[in-house]
């Protein structure tokens, strides 16, 4: 029987999707799901979630709940990490203090101060599980959701060498979004995708040999595609290509939009809504997703309670995440094509080697073996180097645990460059570390 170790299962909402996606897989029916958190509450609702997807569906699997991680990952062959370190009290620090200084986050888990914090709470979490892995599960793979995924990643690779692939669903999301804008099925294209996590680029975009950018310029003059995706509409026309993440996060990884709150009222938020009000971007609002994690937290908890009393309708499909495919894949020796966030070594050859990068890679029986993206044009590699000198600079903190480190991450931030003097990101950092000493022990 596969064991597959949920750590960080508390995050309530995913554990459902990867362990119903793991559910629907024939693969994987008898597998045993581990379930690991430190909060006892949301590991039971988690619990009592998981074991009533196996009871409706009538399978073989087993469900095991642990505030232990050793215990959990004893013996495991796939890690799934989904915690967030420091949970909504460090999250909301993440965004209030910078907003002090006039750096104004939407989502604030990729780049700008919040990703650097976030960063440096999670790799300490990720070198203990490294060090567990070591002694009870030395060949378990680690599937990584944790954000800022590139930094992450990154930071595992260069702190522990441990095999790991970080996944997302912003490729899969963005490509069914363009589809829809071209009336084509999404499972009718095929493309070709390069660049970090939240931040790459559809480099192709085809229906067969039909090459369907034409159709997307043409699509992004529309008033409702201009008012649902402002910023990612500007972008492409500035640089060529289409990118991934909404709006509200691309607007965080450059200097050119989130300078004021007038500004982000006027260009940020669309006028032509395509989502309830509670959509979890919140039209590129300053906290919109922290605004979103605070609202959902208590109806996701009543769900999943609702789905172990049987009066809660459970999922029929695979969900958009990669995760429960690519173990499958392994397990099966059956191929699939992905995409990973993994190290670059030479697959964007314009791409500082080391760092993390979103690429497509294959699962099978050997593992994952990333594919070879190629050089990106010049003008996407540029404006990706100035993501990838934050994470570096973040990985290094990370390793030396230096407080000049973590100024520097901050300090060549696009974003905080754009709206902070040296002496307001100084204070700003320093009021960071203070507020967050709690999480971050090491600095």
């Amino acid at each position: 029987m596969t064991k597959i170790t949920l750590i960080g299962a508390g995050s309530i909402s995913f554990s459902r999707n990867i362990s119903s996606d793991i559910l629907l897989l024939p693969a994987l029916q008898d597998c045993t799901i581990a379930l690991m958190d430190i909060d006892p509450f949301r590991l039971n609702i988690a619990q009592k979630m998981v074991e009533a997807l196996i009871q409706r569906r009538g399978l073989k699997a087993r469900v095991e709940a642990s505030v232990d991680r050793r215990a959990a990952l004893k013996d495991t062959d796939f890690v799934i990490t989904t915690f967030q370190a420091g949970g909504l009290k460090a999250y909301k620090l993440d965004i209030e203090i910078p907003l002090k200084y006039g750096v104004s986050q939407n989502v604030g888990d990729t780049l700008g101060p919040g990703s650097v914090f976030r960063a440096l709470r999670t790799l300490p979490v990720m070198e203990s599980i490294v060090r567990d892995l070591a002694d009870v599960a030395p060949k378990a793979l680690l599937l990584n959701y944790v954000n800022p995924m590139a930094a992450v990643c990154w930071g595992i690779d260069a702190l522990t060498g441990w095999p790991t692939v970080g996944l997302c669903h912003a490729v899969q999301g963005s490509c069914e979004l363009l589809a829809s804008w071209v009336g084509v099925p999404a499972e009718e294209v095929n493309f070709v995708y390069a660049g970090l996590n939240h931040h790459g680029f559809f480099l192709e975009f085809k229906r067969g040999s039909e090459d369907l950018y034409p159709a997307i310029w043409q699509a992004i003059e529309r008033p409702e595609v201009i008012g649902q995706e402002p910023i990612r509409v500007q972008l492409m026309k500035a640089l060529g290509y289409f990118m991934t993440e909404s709006s509200g996060h691309n607007s965080e990884y450059v200097p050119y939009f989130r300078k004021n709150e007038e500004y982000i009222n006027e260009v940020l938020v669309p006028q032509y809504k395509s989502e309830p009000d509670h959509y979890w971007f919140d039209y590129g609002r300053t906290g919109g997703y922290l605004r979103h994690c605070l609202g959902r937290e208590n109806d996701v908890l009543e769900e999943n309670e609702a789905i172990s009393r049987g009066e809660y309708a459970i999922p029929t499909h695979m969900s958009q995440e990669y995760g429960a495919a690519i173990i499958a894949a392994i397990v099966t020796n059956k191929p699939l094509v992905f995409y990973g966030n993994v190290i670059n070594h030479g697959l964007i050859p314009n791409l500082p080697q080391g760092c993390c990068v979103e690429v497509a890679c294959l699962a099978d029986g050997s593992g994952i073996t990333p594919t070879y993206a190629g050089a990106l044009p010049p003008q996407l590699a540029a404006i990706l180097r100035t993501n990838v000198n934050v994470q570096e600079l973040i990985v290094h903190a990370a390793k030396t645990h230096s407080v000049d480190a973590v100024r520097h991450a901050v300090m060549l931030d696009p974003l905080v460059g754009a709206v902070c003097t040296l002496d307001q990101i100084r204070d700003m950092t320093d009021e960071m570390l203070a507020a967050q000493k709690q999480w971050l022990p090491q600095f």
